[in-house]
This record gives structure tokens, sequence and C-alpha cells, in this order.
């Protein structure tokens, strides 16, 4: 099928790319020319693992390409997939949908024959409702159809959650279009992954609540860490005991400093904001919102108590700037309010991530940034591990104390144990754990 994918960022490039590694003829729309001719140039805007390899291969077999012409991509496409960004809106926090909005436009100009546009940014209930007139004014004779379908991509797994999903949720009234998107997802028919068919409102309602859950999975298991620490219990036995319930389940069980990215932080607040406008208040995920950025800023209090109260002229050592392993992702991550609440206290700030620094140079100027984590420790008075990348699960400990001023080790992600640590003669502190 020929498909126009609406936006090259995280979401419309992974998509894109994946379905054209299907075999679709996929033509990736951006407005931003200097993304599209890097991506011409084969330079992947985002650090996501196998992408690269997937967009050259691609590429090549002329399955797949990039341009600013949104015109022309739509004019030929059978499948409009609108995959821009929807960032939560300042004051309120709910989701600008101004970039959806004037997409629709576009695509509703320039469509030709039966067309069915899809949302595939996470957008609020409604929003397709809005799309479909937005499109019927703007071309009263057009023939189309909008569906809803909602992404579940993991960052750092995207390509491996596209091709290997636990559902594919598609919101759909239109019987013609069923048979089209059906058509779209058919080469996973072999994975038999459920295709499962709703009304659209629900579609977009089901993004919203699956994440704003898993971010109140987060969120408890931080809060029992913080129980853990002050009874002697230990968080990770207590995880593990919980996660034994097929009920409950393992995944999303991690004590840690808070969740970030480009998905929970935006998309618990804007369900807040629907919930409150159609008068249903969600206390719990409200609850949620406020715990996680109260849990981003008291790390920073941690790594300040793990050196006697003050970092005053002190140095400190970050390792891991990116909400979470494998991406470069810097949107909400911990790591932003450690900064900023470590350089508030008088703190010299040395940080090293293997994929996330230039994104952090942007909005972390104060920040000394390093080569490595044996660079990033030297003459530091607290390491701190605030991402958890496999790099920094087999340190050189000794090697690490001897490079340091003081051997201060506060471990946010809990990825040594404390006996290895105190062994190397460390001060160590970790999550939820005596």
């Amino acid at each position: 099928m020929k498909i126009a994918m609406i936006g090259s960022g995280y979401v419309g490039l992974v998509s894109g790319v994946c379905f054209a590694d299907f075999g679709h003829q996929v033509v990736c729309v951006d407005k931003d020319p200097a993304r599209i001719d890097a991506l011409l140039r084969g330079e992947i805007p985002i650090f996501e693992p196998g992408l690269d390899d997937l967009v050259a291969d691609n590429v090549r077999n002329r399955r797949l390409s990039f341009t600013t012409d949104l015109a022309e991509a739509v004019a030929e496409a059978e499948v409009v997939f609108i995959a821009v960004g929807t960032p939560s809106r300042r004051g309120d926090g709910f989701a600008d949908l101004s970039y959806i909005y004037a997409a629709a436009r576009d695509i509703a100009k320039a469509i030709k024959g039966y067309t069915v546009v899809v949302t595939k940014s996470t957008v609020p209930v409604g929003t397709g409702d809005e799309v479909e007139r937005i499109v019927a004014e703007t071309r009263p004779d057009a023939e189309f159809a909008v569906c809803s379908n909602p992404e579940f991509l993991r960052e750092g797994a995207a390509i491996d959650d596209f091709k290997r999903p636990d559902r594919i949720i598609v919101g759909v009234s239109d019987p013609r279009a069923r048979e089209v998107m059906s058509e779209v997802y058919r080469p996973l028919n072999l994975n038999q992954p459920p295709l499962y068919f709703v009304d659209r409102r629900s579609a977009e309602l089901i993004k919203y609540a699956a994440n704003s859950f898993l971010a109140t999975k987060v969120t408890f298991i931080n809060e029992i860490a913080d129980l853990c620490e002050k009874v002697g219990a230990n968080v990770q036995d207590v995880a593990r005991g919980m996660g034994m319930d097929n009920r409950i389940g393992s995944k999303f069980l991690h004590a840690g400093p808070g969740f970030g990215g480009s998905c929970f932080p935006k998309d618990t607040l804007a369900l807040v904001k629907t919930a409150q406008d159609h008068d249903a208040p969600l206390r719990i995920v409200e609850a949620v919102v406020a715990v996680n950025d109260r849990r981003k800023r008291a790390m920073a209090k941690r790594i300040i108590a793990a050196c006697g109260g003050s970092v005053r002229g002190k140095t400190v050592a970050l390792l891991g700037l990116a909400f979470k392993l494998n991406t470069d992702d810097m949107r909400d991550a911990p790591s932003i309010s450690i900064v900023t609440a470590l350089d508030d206290a008088g703190a010299n700030v040395r940080a090293y991530d293997p994929k996330a620094m230039d994104q952090a140079r942007r909005i972390m100027p104060g920040v000394t940034f390093c080569d490595d984590a044996y660079d990033c420790v030297t003459g530091a008075d607290a390491l701190a591990i605030v991402t958890e990348w496999d790099e920094f699960r087999a340190l050189d400990l000794p090697r690490i104390k001897s490079l340091m001023a003081a051997a201060n080790l506060i471990d946010l992600r809990n990825i040594y144990r404390p006996a290895d640590a105190r062994r190397f003669g460390f001060s160590y502190s970790s999550i939820g754990r005596p």
C-alpha cells in the first residue's frame, strides 16, 4: 500500500520505517527542511537501536523516501498517518493539538480519491471528531475516513514493539476504512497480534489510560521504596514478590528517581485535564503526577545528604542523563531536576551519558560534559548513577574510588549490590534498600 507519514519525529520515523520494512511504499513528510536533508543523507536525528540500519536498508530498496512536499505525498497515498507532536500546553497541561489540526487542513487540501486519515499521535478523546470536521469543512467533496491508531512504542525497544506488538488498537467506524487498516497490518498476521477494532473515542482513551496506569505502577513502587527505607525492608524483594502475582505482573515495578520521557509526563497531565473538563476528576492520576514531580526533586536531596548535608563548592558526578537507557531523550528526565537542584545548592556538576549529551548540552549550560565514566568521576566528591545504561553495570569500582576525591556513591537505579560497593570502600546509598 502507499502510505504517507506526516511527521518524521520519533513516532513517525519509527512507524514509517517499519511499515516500509513490511513492504509498503512509505513517504515520510516533515516541515523541517534540515531534518529531511539529514534523513536524505542517512543521518538519523534520534537514537533508537537498529533504526539507522533499517532506514538505510529500506531507502536502498526504494520502499522509503523523505520529503517536505506534503501535498505530493498525500495525493499519492491510500493511507495518511498523522504523527506530529502533541506537547503539553503551557498553563494548563492540556495537549497542544495545533500541529494535528494544521496537518488535517493540509491533508484535506491534497487528498485524491478515497483516503484513510489516521491519527497516530497521542491525542485526547474527541480529537478524531475534530479532524474529521476539519477535513470535511476544508474539502466537502473529499472521500475519506478518520481512524485512531495509537502507538505503544517504548523508546529503546521501539522497532521490536512495532513488529511484535502486544496488540494493535484501531478506532474506526467506517467498514471500508476497517478493511484498509486490516490490509495495512496484514504483514503482522504471522505473529498473530490481536488487531482490536473499537470506536474512535475508545481508541483515543486507551492510550492515555494505559500510560497513566503504568505511570501509577512506577510511582507506587517508588513510594513503597521510601517506606522500605523507613522500616528496613528491601524494595527489590517486595517488587519481586508482588510481580509473581499474575494479576499485578513484574513490569514497571523498578524503584528509581521517577518517570520522565515523551509519554508518561504529558499523557498523565493531558488525561487529568480531560477528566477535569468533563467533571470526572481522576484523583489517583492527579496524585501520580504530583508525587512524581516531588520525587525527581527529592533525588538531589539524597545526593546532598550523602555529601554530609552540603555540596557547596563540591563536585558531583552524574552517570546517565537520558530518562532511560537506550535513548537520547531528555524530555522530563529526572536528571534535569537533579542538575537544577545541585546547581542551586552550589555544586559543580560533571556528567556523562553514552547518547544524550548533545541533547543535554542545550538545557544544561552549567554542566561539564565528560568523555566517559572515568573522566566524569575524576576529582568528584560524589557519584550518582541516574540512568541504568549497560556500561555502568560493571564499572571498575576500585579505579572509580581511586579517581574520586571522596568515595560517595548514590545509586538511584539499584544496579549495584550494597555489599559489593561497601567492600570496595564506598559510602553507598540506594533506593528502598536497608
